[in-house]
């Protein structure tokens, strides 16, 4: 999976450097905004924490209050968005699901179904550092049913690993009998199975269930569940398949009709950045008649726009 972002280090890099250059952008009247987007999406996560760190040395201010006064709108949201770690972004993003009236459960499902287990343990740590809560009690308080019931299995982040053999087509059986089989559906068997199984594992009980039943996996769920329920079995079932392949639907389904879901759209381009962004492009170019690059063109602008566009890294016409 390594090397398969579109995000590398600057070598040769300078963080001192760096904090004058983007002082400089900042001074004065005007912001330059082209400076300061060049700069930030031309070096890692990694280093732009030291950048931020020598921002407050050299200057004796932070670096994101400074940009928070200068910069506006989706410009402002996506640059503040580079800035943090990668967990702290997941964090911030999992608590602003929560925060005020209803929840967003469309970024809650992205961001649980997708992330590895080391990177769901690492967020559970960094929200209770953060909120003096933990996620799983936010979860719980704002979410209801087997819904509920699921996030939460996905929240303790103890999948198995590898694959037990022995439990393939036990585990097909289960789901077929659990589902297609009878009348009403028994979600339990869902949950336990699809939020505890290795993603390879999981690769196998579905060609079994195929065998067993006829339907693809995400047929039987689609006929089988309903509401957030559904669309969260099939985010993990989706991801057990491929990662890159399920958020590449994501960014399609955050632009596509009317109206852009800028806060998936910011969320999955910034996360990726530095993991995938390659492979999201190619099945992205694969299942729609059209590529990443050009949806972002066509669906953005401004400087939101050309910050995107280098996070995506290149056109796959």
């Amino acid at each position: 999976m390594a090397g398969r972002g579109t995000i590398k280090a600057q070598s040769g890099f300078n963080a001192n450097a760096d904090a004058e250059a983007l002082f400089k952008a900042m001074k004065g009247f005007g912001t330059d905004e082209g400076a300061i987007l060049q700069l930030l999406t031309a070096r890692s996560n990694a280093q732009r924490q030291d950048i931020k760190a020598a921002y407050k040395t050299l200057h004796g201010k932070s670096l994101v209050k400074e940009l928070q006064s200068e910069l506006t709108g989706k410009f402002e949201t996506l640059i503040l968005a580079l800035l943090d770690t990668p967990t702290m972004y997941d964090v911030r993003c999992l608590k602003n699901t929560m925060k005020g009236a209803g929840t967003c459960e469309k970024c809650l499902i992205q961001i649980l179904a997708s992330r590895t287990c080391n990177e769901i343990q690492a967020i559970n740590q960094v929200y209770k550092q953060e909120y003096g809560k933990t996620l799983e009690e936010d979860v719980t308080g704002d979410t209801t049913g087997a819904f509920r019931q699921l996030l939460v299995v996905l929240l303790q982040a103890s999948r198995q690993q590898g694959v037990q053999e022995a439990n393939v087509q036990s585990d097909a059986k289960t789901l077929f009998e659990a589902g297609e089989k009878k009348f009403g559906t028994d979600e339990e068997k869902f949950i336990t199975i699809l939020g505890n199984r290795s993603a390879e594992h999981l690769r196998k009980v579905f060609a079994e269930y195929m065998k067993l039943s006829g339907f693809q996996m995400e047929e039987s769920i689609n006929r089988e569940t309903s509401g957030h329920l559904k669309e969260l079995l099939l985010a993990v079932v989706k991801c057990a398949r491929s990662v890159p392949a399920y958020l590449a639907e994501c960014l399609y389904h955050a632009m596509k009709g009317m109206g852009t879901d800028d806060t998936s759209l910011i969320e999955i381009m910034v996360s990726r950045s530095e993991i995938d962004m390659l492979d999201i492009r190619a099945e992205f170019r694969k299942m729609f008649a059209t590529s990443l690059y050009k949806m972002i063109k066509g669906d953005t602008s401004g400087d939101y726009s050309k910050t995107l566009l280098i996070l995506c890294g290149g056109d796959d016409a």
